[in-house]
């Protein structure tokens, strides 16, 4: 298992990196990226703190991690300017907050996320076809997150990056440690949003590959 959208005490997480890669080793997990809520005020100092300290454990745990940024709350208009800063400064992984049926998310948001390049777009709850379509052709990866409230809205984005053929992944949008699923209720909530078995492995399958794309070898699991 991957799980590549979790956060630490750094934004509104319990737990240290450290302590979260234990955790996530410890129920199966092989690799994770910590993505802590960022906008202008934090953005460069999150990074200066998680990308080193990612380094630093990636030599000594079996579990191997990459660190970034989700980018929360951001007005639309600034999202893909600082999906670049985020970049530039060394970010591994950018994720933007996506449009949930559960917070005042800006109308916008998924799409500027989307035409900005970023990696993925979390609990994308109202996406529409056209947005779908786009992430799609952009190589944005789309996210069924096993999260309470963020999680009502899956079989939707499911059914419509379906349609378009765009490329999903299950996280578990991990903010304490109970929030870090177990192979089975993962797999449970994932074909409760309509997934097959089938295309759960290529959601497995797409994590891989987002996660091997953000380091200088390759990971198998």
């Amino acid at each position: 298992m991957i799980d590549l959208h979790i956060h630490s005490f750094f934004s509104d997480g319990q737990l240290c990196i450290s302590e979260i890669a234990r955790r996530a080793e410890d129920k199966g997990y092989k690799a994770i990226a910590v993505t802590d809520h960022a906008d202008r005020s934090n953005l460069f100092s999150l990074i200066e703190k998680l990308v080193p300290a990612a380094a630093e454990l990636n030599k000594f745990t079996d579990i191997k991690i990459i660190a970034g940024v989700e980018l929360t709350h951001v007005p639309p208009k600034l999202i893909p300017e600082l999906i670049d800063c985020a970049r530039k400064k060394g970010a591994q992984i950018i994720g933007v907050h996506g449009e949930t049926i559960v917070e005042p998310v800006a109308p916008g948001a998924n799409l500027a996320a989307i035409e900005g390049g970023a990696d993925f777009l979390a609990h994308p709850g109202f996406l529409t076809e056209k947005e779908a379509e786009l992430a799609a052709e952009k190589g944005v990866f789309l996210e069924v997150s096993t999260r309470k409230g963020h999680s009502y809205t899956n079989g939707h984005v499911v059914n419509v990056a379906r349609a378009a053929n765009a490329k999903m992944i299950v996280n578990n949008d991990a903010h304490a440690p109970g929030d870090l699923l177990e192979e089975n209720m993962l797999k449970s909530v994932a074909r409760g949003a309509g997934l097959s078995e089938e295309e759960l492995e290529v959601c497995f399958r797409n994590s891989m590959e987002l996660f091997n794309s953000k380091l200088d070898t390759n990971f198998t699991n």
